[in-house]
């Protein structure tokens, strides 16, 4: 394993200082319980920042609601997954016997979570200019430019740009509850939107596809309420 884990240092182009961040980030809950899933929160954050950052720069002459949905297209999970395929994540990850045999190592949502615990190890390892860099790197293929916003917005971009042209405050999403084994795991997600006094919730194999669940249902309620 510490030939593998050398092998994606150079492909990721940083050296850790601390391996043990890049051993944790591979590691699946259902492996063991020093798992990837708080760097993955932190990485989520640092993707989206670095991902900003780079629309900003790029797209110089786009409203904050088109840079707002080519970012969430950038950072959904598909990319993601194509990106860790790229990375040979597959090879890497540790799961538990179970999440093995149901095809764990292959699972979209796995992979990018893994992607984006590994972007949280090297921010916590050398910190956000690196991690940034990381992040860039991983996007040099991808052609980036104005006809993206055409693309089909997600539940998440679509709630998020429908409060903002209102003035109002981003939803607040959080892990509420898990249900299931540790190598079947689904997570239960509470979205709200604090002005409406608005609660809903929403499950999903990810922590990502449960919050789309939930801002699907919000999208639903809030629709209802205005026809109501």
């Amino acid at each position: 394993m510490s030939d593998q884990l050398a092998a994606l240092q150079r492909k990721l182009q940083h050296q850790f200082a601390n391996v043990s961040l890049l051993s944790r980030a591979l590691t699946h809950r259902s492996f063991s319980s020093d798992h990837y899933e708080r760097l993955e929160f932190l990485g989520d954050s640092v993707l989206g920042l670095a991902i900003s950052d780079l629309l900003y720069q790029r797209l110089r002459e786009l409203p904050e609601g088109d840079l707002s949905r080519i970012r969430a297209n950038l950072v959904r999970q598909e990319t993601l997954h194509q990106i860790a395929k790229g990375l040979g994540l597959s090879e890497l990850l540790k799961l538990g016997e179970g999440e093995m045999r149901s095809g764990g190592p292959k699972r979209a949502s796995i992979l990018a979570d893994a992607l984006e615990a590994i972007i949280g190890a090297v921010y916590l390892d050398a910190g956000y200019e690196t991690a940034q860099r990381l992040v860039h790197r991983f996007y040099e293929g991808v052609d980036i430019n104005p006809r993206m916003q055409a693309i089909g917005k997600d539940a998440k971009t679509e709630l998020q740009e429908w409060l903002q042209g209102r003035k109002m405050r981003l939803p607040a999403y959080s892990v509420v509850g898990t249900i299931g084994a540790a190598h079947q795991q689904s997570f239960d997600v509470e979205c709200v939107v604090a002005e409406m006094r608005l609660t809903e919730r929403g499950i999903g194999g990810s922590r990502r596809s449960a919050e789309q669940a939930a801002a699907a249902a919000m999208l639903q309620s809030i629709k209802a309420k205005e026809t109501s």
